[in-house]
Order: structure tokens, then C-alpha cells, then sequence
């Protein structure tokens, strides 16, 4: 769909995969923090808005076996609104953390990382993962889940990996096991602290996937958690007559051909916010006048 909304931003290539730079994050989709065990989502509004995504035509969804909040889960969500799936869809997971059914956490070992994929293929309904995120929990190195993972790909369960929650220092460590196709970090118009891994991945032709890229400090709990909105912030938006989200989107979008966004909702309305983002295009002045 090079004529559809997603793809106004570009595309990019992981490994082998063809992807339009605004993506989506299926986080949010089962209520409105995905960890939050008390009021479910709707689940026929979380269906319309992964059924709308793709005739939007986002083709890269990030999810998560852990991404579950009470009576809903994501993967169970996308499986049933979109399988089978379109070809052109790319379905990105991740392994390391892990919860059990009552939704207590707990960091995977090595050898439960396997445990973990087998879980997203049955939620999913898929007999292979496109791409799986180790996401680094507290541990210095990253070497032996990256080996699992390595190992996992190289039996046809995982098409490419990548990385999540990491230092330049994992990254080059991981990739001395095997080719990284991506990393996922926390980064945004607040959340700067990871500009030069964002660089080095461009240099090396690593998709940079930010995350939390709206909500900043506010996390999980949504871009209002973080109060009022910046003065320089709305006052691009209000020049432009747009949102403040599509400007932080926007601005997150033009650090790089090599930056996907995978902005998260679970209202159709804000899913098409976010998706026309990728048409906005900032001048210099407004890029300088965001970063002060």
C-alpha cells in the first residue's frame, strides 16, 4: 500500500521485511495500562482498532506474550482480528521478562527463553515469529539469552532478532552472535539519553524503534500522565493546527529514515491521529525550536 497513510513517512527494511515507518504497539489494546489487572478493554473497540490499522495500512505490530491485562490479551486480540494474517504484515515480539497467570513478573533464563517463543507461535497462531526483541532485563550481559535466541532462529522459529532496553555495548555484543535487525529503547522529544545509540544504529543500518516516543515520563500510563503539554510543543501544534502527539510523533519520525514509530492505542479515533502523523514534515525552525 505505497499510496496508504502509514506509509507517508517512508518505509524500512527489517532484515528481509518491507515495513512502513509508523507501525503500532499492541500494549494498550487490553485496557488502559497493558499490566493493569482491574478493568478490562472493550474488546470489540481493541478488534476495530487492529481491523482499521491495516486498512490504514501499518504492517508492523508490536506486541508481547506479557502484554495481558485481566480477561484480555494482545496476541489473542490480533490473532482474532487479523488472522490469517495479511503477507505484508509483520508481527514483532519479545522474550526476557515474562508473567505468570495471575501476572506476576519474572526474568526468563536462558533456557526458558524457548518456553517464551513457543508461547507467542500458540497465542499468535503462527508457526514462525518475524522478528523477536530480546528485552534486557537488570543483567550486564546479554550474551547467553542472545545465544538462545540465536539458537531458535536458526531452527526456524524466529525469522530475525533484535534488542531491546539496551547500551551500545549489548548491541555490539549481540551482535557478535548473530545480525540484529533492530533495537527498542525508551526515546523521545523527553527522553533523549539514548541519542547516540540512535546514531550508531543508523550507521549501521539498524532500525531504531522507540518506545513510550508520546508518553515520555508518563510510561505506560499514556501521554496525559505527563500534564501539560510543553509550551514549544503547543505552539507547533497550535501553528500547525494539529495535535500535540502528532507533533512528538513527527519530531520522533525525523531523527532518522532509519526511526519506526509504534505509538499504541486502543481508540480508533486516536489510531487515526496517529497514523496521519507520518504526513506531517517539520521545518528546521520547528525541529530547533522543539529541542530549545
Amino acid at each position: 500500500m505505497t499510496d496508504s497513510p502509514a506509509a507517508a513517512a517512508g518505509t524500512w527494511t527489517l532484515g528481509d521485511l518491507n515495513v512502513n515507518r509508523v507501525g503500532f504497539g499492541a500494549m494498550r489494546l487490553t485496557g488502559s495500562a497493558a499490566f493493569d489487572l482491574g478493568a478490562p478493554s472493550d474488546r470489540e473497540r481493541s478488534l476495530a482498532v487492529l481491523r482499521r490499522l491495516v486498512e490504514l495500512g501499518v504492517n508492523h505490530i508490536d506486541t508481547a506474550a506479557f502484554y495481558f491485562s485481566r480477561l484480555r490479551s494482545a496476541n489473542e486480540l490480533i490473532n482474532t482480528a487479523l488472522a490469517p494474517y495479511p503477507e505484508d504484515l509483520v508481527v514483532v515480539t519479545k522474550v526476557g521478562p515474562g508473567r505468570d497467570p495471575s501476572g506476576e513478573w519474572f526474568a526468563a533464563r536462558p533456557d526458558q527463553l524457548r518456553g517464551q517463543v513457543e508461547e507467542n507461535l500458540r497465542q499468535l497462531g503462527r508457526d514462525h515469529l518475524d522478528v523477536v526483541n530480546l528485552r534486557r532485563m537488570s543483567q550486564e550481559s546479554i550474551a547467553e539469552h542472545f545465544g538462545a535466541l540465536a539458537e531458535l532462529r536458526d531452527a526456524g522459529l524466529i525469522r530475525h532478532l533484535g534488542v531491546a532496553h539496551v547500551t551500545a555495548a549489548h548491541l555490539a555484543e549481540a551482535r557478535a552472535i548473530a545480525p540484529v535487525v533492530c533495537v527498542q529503547n525508551q526515546y523521545g522529544l523527553d527522553t533523549r539519553e539514548h541519542d547516540e545509540l540512535l546514531r550508531l544504529c543508523g550507521e549501521a543500518g539498524i532500525a531504531f524503534v522507540p518506545y513510550y516516543s508520546i508518553a515520555g515520563p508518563g510510561k505506560e500510563a499514556g501521554a496525559d500522565a505527563r500534564g501539560d503539554e510543553e509550551d514549544r510543543v503547543l505552539a507547533v501544534a497550535a501553528a500547525r493546527g494539529i495535535s500535540p502527539t502528532q507533533v512528538r510523533l513527527a519530531w520522533t519520525l525525523q531523527q532518522g529514515p532509519h526511526v519506526l514509530a509504534i505509538p499504541g492505542t486502543g481508540n480508533p479515533a486516536h489510531l487515526e491521529e496517529n497514523v496521519a502523523a507520518g504526513t506531517v514534515r517539520l521545518t528546521d525552525e520547528e525541529l530547533r525550536a522543539l529541542t530549545g
